[in-house]
C-alpha cells in the first residue's frame, strides 16, 4: 500500500456514534471509542476480511489519534491493535494515559 493511497482516505468521524469509519468495496471498517471527559478509550478496530491488509486499520487509528491530539484528549488503547500501533509509532506515546 502506498502512503499516497493511504493518505487519500477521507476517514469519517461519526461523533454521535463514537466511531471513525471508512467504507471500502462496500465493507464498513470502524474504530470504536468511548469518551469520558477528555479521555478517549479506543475499544475496537474492525476491518472485514475481504478488505484486510490494505492499511485501513492503520488509517482509522491514525485518524483517531490525530483527532485526540487536536482536541486535547488523553488516550486509553484498550483495543490490542491500537495498543500495538501506538508502540510502533512513538510520536503518539505522549497521548497515552
Amino acid at each position: 500500500m502506498s502512503s499516497e493511497a493511504s493518505s487519500s482516505r477521507a476517514i469519517r468521524h461519526e461523533e454521535a456514534a463514537r466511531r471513525f469509519t471508512w467504507t471500502e468495496d462496500g465493507q464498513l471498517c470502524v474504530l470504536d471509542y468511548t469518551l469520558e471527559g477528555a479521555v478517549a478509550s479506543f475499544t475496537h478496530t474492525g476491518v472485514p476480511a475481504p478488505v484486510s491488509g490494505r492499511g485501513i486499520a492503520a488509517d482509522l487509528v491514525r485518524a483517531g489519534l490525530d483527532t485526540a491530539r487536536a482536541r486535547g484528549w488523553r488516550v486509553r488503547p484498550l483495543c490490542s491493535y491500537v495498543a500495538a500501533y501506538v508502540k510502533r509509532h512513538p510520536e503518539y506515546q505522549d497521548l497515552v494515559e
